[in-house]
């Protein structure tokens, strides 16, 4: 510190001695050109002084539009990029910016630029297949399908090493996506394709994403037949389960792994496959054998998690902690998971700790942890984790978002709904309109009896999904549960009931309706069928609440007990068994 503020008090020294010459040097001048009695002889120009410096203005100025146009890509300004990188290629020798051109004028449509911008890469020494994939994009992009196949089979014609990748590229950006899969179809055939499986995939990927089901199936069988490669196997089968051919799925993945039993590619594919056929036993059996890798352990683990084998959780659980050091410091995020699973929530602390900030499940092993804190009582240190994620990822926003609705979910589990709302609107201002976000801070509202904010938020849900059902009944229960607006309160909750006949939320809330009705039987039949479905305490509570206005106490205050046992600290048990018998 001492060398530090010594070298900050010499610069300053400095920094006064050169003060003090200038402002000599200044006077002096001042001097020298007063007139007097022995004025001095002017002395002659120096070489500098003659010295004229052009600048040119902005619109010549090669760097200057260029970091306009860069700029303009920041605020997503297409158009103005386009304008800016054609000034800038017609001041510039670098075919790259040409190119950069080149692109951004197809990318805004504008013909003649692009046609402009063609002319200059041209000039600058584009190659045969640049120029093809160029002016077959903006075929494309007119519509003109001929002119496009005569550029594609020049592009194909060239000799480039990558020429069917840039077929691919171009196609894949096309306006139409039927005229583009015409071309494919047309010139994408066996007979034309390279001796390179993974050409004949990657035209086989496009015909399925542009809408030709059929001929990317052809083309995989094909690939299978004359190249025999595990890839050409692994796609081929998963184009057979999309179509619901699960048995030729299964049989060309079995042939694969004859051929290769120890491919993890393979064995992850095929027991994905399983998987999303329900069939998790025999997923988990085929990944359980043979080398492993970090993905074949998180399948393991979400196959036993889905499966709810615990056996088979703790037993993977050993496995990797009982790995060589680097495959378990690897897999730290999932032996945190694999440890919350089974309750172990210390042991889940510790493995989310050792996730390393480079990690990519860096942010959830600490979302995590702040949940676990949570339910180990450690309410503060739960939220001020909460709080240093929301300043760390404050440039990422879905980050910034998840932490923000952790922190208000937390606060609901407390019944801290003030603090809950506002930290659902925290998360609205990251992401606005997010019906997720609006759902819960409706729901906080009401619990804070800020019944208008609660209602507005519903309403605005509605506006954004009007088909969805959980936020008509929260709406319809709200306006019920304050006694406002029952004609809609019941339409609402209809319109829910029709969705969901069974929900026993929404049978709570039509329940509740109908107390307020004044119908109270109708509300009895409907409370008992939620709480016999559901044991959710709120539904209790209002369930012996209607049960005491219809005289049956004794039934009532059974309800409660029942209540008070399921959740001790159940705010809204404590206020009506208060108002019932004070």
């Amino acid at each position: 510190m001492a060398t530090s503020v010594l070298s900050v008090k010499t610069k300053f020294k400095q920094l006064r001695q050169f003060a003090g010459a200038a402002g000599c040097t200044l006077a002096l001048a001042a001097c020298a050109g007063m007139p007097g009695p022995h004025a001095a002889t002017p002395a002659p120009k120096q070489p500098l002084d003659r010295l004229t410096v052009v600048t040119p203005d902005a619109e010549h100025d090669l760097l200057a539009q260029l970091l306009a146009g860069e700029m303009a890509l920041t605020r997503n300004d297409l158009k103005e990029a386009s304008a800016r990188y054609g000034r800038a290629m017609a001041l510039s020798d670098d075919p790259d910016v040409a190119q950069r051109a080149v692109e951004l004028a197809l990318a805004v449509r504008d013909e003649a630029a692009v046609q402009r911008a063609i002319g200059r890469w041209k000039a600058l020494g584009a190659s045969t297949a640049d120029l093809a994939q160029a002016q077959a994009e903006l075929a494309l992009a007119t519509g003109d399908t001929a002119g496009a196949r005569e550029q594609l089979e020049r592009l194909i014609g060239s000799g480039d090493a990558h020429a069917w990748r840039r077929f691919g590229r171009a196609l894949v950006g096309a306006r139409d996506p039927a005229q583009a899969a015409r071309l494919l179809e047309a010139m994408a055939t066996p007979a034309r394709l390279p001796a390179d499986p993974k050409a004949w995939l990657a035209m086989s990927e496009l015909g399925d994403k542009l809408g030709r089901p059929d001929y990317a199936m052809r083309l995989a069988d094909a690939a299978v037949v004359r190249f025999h490669d595990t890839e050409t196997y692994a796609w081929a089968a998963q184009l057979k389960f999309k179509a619901g051919d699960r048995k030729g799925a299964t049989a060309l993945l079995k042939q694969a792994l004859a051929r290769s039993p120890d491919d993890v590619r393979l064995r992850l594919t095929y027991a994905s496959l399983l998987s999303q056929g329900g069939d998790y036993a025999t997923a988990a059996r085929l990944l359980d054998n043979g080398p492993q890798s970090a993905e074949i352990y998180a399948l393991r683990a979400a196959l036993a998690a889905q499966a709810h084998d615990q056996k088979a959780i703790a037993r993977l659980y050993r496995q990797l902690k009982q790995a060589p050091p680097d495959v378990r410091d690897g897999n730290t995020f999932l032996l945190g998971q694999l440890a919350e699973m089974q309750d172990r929530k210390d042991e889940a602390l510790a493995w989310y700790d050792q996730v390393g900030d480079e990690d990519p499940h860096a942010f959830d092993a600490d979302l995590r942890s702040a949940v676990i804190l949570h339910t180990q009582g450690k309410v503060a240190d739960a939220h001020a984790l909460l709080e240093q994620l929301e300043t760390a990822y404050l440039d990422q926003p879905e980050q910034l978002r998840r932490a923000w609705q952790a922190d208000a979910e937390l606060y609901m589990r407390e019944q801290h709904y003030a603090q809950a709302a506002k930290a659902y609107g925290h998360a609205l201002q990251v992401l606005p309109d997010d019906p997720g976000l609006l759902y819960g801070r409706g729901l906080a509202y009401a619990e804070a009896g800020r019944i208008d904010q609660a209602v507005a938020d519903f309403r605005h849900l509605l506006k954004i999904k009007p088909d969805d059902v959980d936020a008509s009944n929260a709406l319809g229960y709200t306006l019920a549960d304050a006694g406002r607006d029952l004609p809609e309160a019941k339409k609402l909750i209809e319109v829910a009931r029709a969705a969901k006949p069974h929900d026993p939320a929404i049978a709570d809330s039509w329940g509740w309706l109908q107390y307020r009705l004044g119908h109270l039987d109708e509300a009895a039949r409907s409370l008992r069928q939620a709480w016999s479905s559901a044991r959710d305490a709120d539904v209790g509570v209002h369930l012996g609440e209607v049960l005491w206005k219809l005289g049956k106490r004794q039934d009532a205050r059974q309800v409660f007990e029942q209540v008070r046992r399921l959740d001790p600290n159940n705010a809204n048990l404590h206020k009506t068994v208060q108002r019932l018998e004070p």
